[in-house]
């Protein structure tokens, strides 16, 4: 058996303990927690400041690695997603270099499972290999173009067949967002997936989207008109976004919805009246490069919604480091409280990737990971933003 210890442990489940000691086997998996009291003939290994599960990344586009640096902050969704579509191809060296680099980053940062977004194999290899346990989400979009759906599932045929479901590794298909999603291409997502499957959807990151299904036409419209296509067709349904969303989706399966920065008071009411497997992820800092603002996160706390916190790409991130996107909300919107936080990071994102049994908490029987914070541990009022994070186990 190996014993970690700090100044206090935090199993996130239950309260922190101080002077905490957490008893593993080789493998990592929990046999015991107590105290140095307990050991006392135990060779124990101390980590200065906090010892917590591994953190749960509930979305990441890892394929996107490549890409740091490559577009510009604060230009805003649309001209964001025109750069992606234009700048993401590279030689396949280049794009296999940056996923190996990035995996191995997210892992010694203390990151022990991803919600990754996939809309090619390019990721598959690697999370064969990768000490990280990776939910694939393989994404699929029409562009609201029926004319486009049934070219689009077979594209999508062998991305998905591709992916790994080994190593602990899962996979579902996703629909992209509510602007680029057909009714016919929700349907075969839905029939596509086990009920036990986890659907992610990027939901609400601009303006512009509600404004879309509220009033037809907009930036949106516009955008589409660039790529060649028409929205002449679509009819606005006077609601916000999230209501098309959630008629065309499954509320038995569990559903992440991502970035929420416009989220609403109402979308929130609908959501959880609608399914109580809703999950919400939040990437603060890519919120903050795309769209320079966050959602309003007391609108969550007010609906005691089920948070999530993932990093997106590094395309429009510093870093893929949970610990990071913890720090960024603390000094945007300090009133969040670390306590919920570090829920988000961890119990919730385990929960909403299906690895809630295994990982999330340190609990007996559970192999989360263990991740050291060097900080001086005072409950809520712990300063955060000297600290970084490191794997322990």
């Amino acid at each position: 058996m190996r014993y970690y210890s700090a100044d206090y442990v935090l199993p996130i489940s239950s309260e922190p303990i101080k002077d905490g000691v957490v008893v593993t086997d080789e493998a990592g998996k929990i046999i015991k927690l107590g105290t140095k009291a307990d050991f006392p003939s135990a060779d124990i290994q101390y980590s200065k400041g906090i010892l917590l599960p591994g953190f749960i990344n509930t979305h990441c586009h890892l394929e996107l690695s490549h890409m740091q640096g490559v577009c510009s902050t604060g230009t805003k969704l649309i001209p964001f997603i025109s750069n992606v579509i234009k700048l993401r191809e590279y030689e396949p060296a280049v794009i296999q270099e940056h996923i190996q680099i990035q995996d191995a980053k997210m892992w010694n940062s203390g990151i022990q499972a991803v919600g990754d977004i996939s809309n090619t194999a390019d990721t598959a290899a690697n999370k064969e290999k990768s000490k990280i346990a990776y939910y694939t989400f393989v994404e699929m979009f029409d562009m609201m173009q029926p004319a486009m759906t049934e070219q689009t599932i077979a594209n999508y045929r062998q991305v998905y067949a591709d992916q790994s479901t080994g190593n602990g590794n899962r996979k579902s298909l996703v629909p992209h967002a509510s602007y680029s999603v057909t009714p016919q291409l929700f349907e075969f997502i839905n029939k596509a997936n086990e009920d036990s499957a986890t659907l992610s959807i990027h939901n609400t990151e601009t303006a512009a989207e509600n404004f879309m299904f509220r009033h037809g036409g907009g930036d949106f419209k516009k955008f589409f008109k660039s790529l060649g296509m028409s929205l002449d067709h679509f009819r606005p349904t006077s609601t916000n976004a999230i209501n098309y969303v959630l008629k065309h989706l499954q509320p038995k399966k569990k559903n992440l919805f991502v970035h929420n920065t416009m989220t609403t008071t109402e979308d929130i009411k609908s959501a959880e009246k609608w399914s109580d497997a809703v999950y919400w992820a939040t990437c603060p800092n890519a919120n903050l490069y795309i769209e320079n603002r966050l959602p309003n996160y007391q609108l969550f706390l007010d609906a005691n919604a089920k948070m999530t916190l993932g990093t997106d790409s590094l395309m429009s991130n510093w870093q893929l480091d949970i610990w990071e996107e913890i720090k960024t909300i603390k000094k945007f919107q300090s009133y969040v409280p670390l306590k919920d936080l570090l829920q988000w990071a961890t119990l919730n994102g385990a929960a909403a990737l299906g690895y809630g049994r295994a990982m999330g908490s340190l609990e007996v029987g559970k192999q989360p990971g263990l991740v050291q914070v060097e900080l001086e541990w005072a409950g809520e009022e712990t300063s955060i933003f000297n600290s970084a994070a490191r794997r322990v186990v």
